[in-house]
């Protein structure tokens, strides 16, 4: 059911659709599958061609969930130093024609293109509130697509 990422602690979950005359259900997040915490859920969509990211946060882990309408190409690069794969790249194709969930942890830089030619749609639960309680904090992320030296990449 779950298949673990060469990144240590980036968890992929195929998700399974259960479908009958009416359409299809699938589980998103079950605490009894994986010890994790969401703090808030949003949904995004993505048009066509569009990149979201690269980015990574210091303290937040993200629960990606793509299942559609559309497909995306994930991006992941380890950038903890103390990673055994330090630097390394995996990239996979999600969304509707390949449902999963990607838990990703801090340090792991994270970005996505939707490869589809119609909008694509993702939810993510990640664990901590954006800019805290009440939106006061700071962003707990570092935009990689906005530094043009960068070597984290997308398309």
């Amino acid at each position: 059911l779950f298949n673990f990422s060469m990144f240590r602690g980036v968890i992929i979950k195929k998700m399974e659709k259960f479908i009958d005359e009416r359409g299809w259900l699938t589980e998103i997040f079950r605490n009894d599958e994986i010890n994790y915490h969401p703090a808030m859920v949003y949904i995004s969509m993505t048009k066509p061609k569009m990149v979201r990211g690269p980015h990574e946060h210091k303290f937040q882990s993200d629960f990606f969930v793509f299942v559609g309408p559309g497909n995306f190409k994930l991006y992941l690069w380890d950038n903890r130093q103390d990673s055994e794969t330090f630097g390394q790249q995996e990239i996979i194709e999600v969304g509707e024609n390949n449902p999963i969930s990607v838990l990703v942890p801090p340090g792991v830089v994270h970005g996505y293109q939707c490869i589809s030619e119609m909008p694509a749609y993702s939810i993510n639960l990640p664990d901590k509130l954006y800019k805290g309680i009440g939106k006061k904090e700071e962003i707990d992320e570092i935009r990689w697509e906005k530094n043009e030296n960068s070597p984290f990449k997308i398309g």
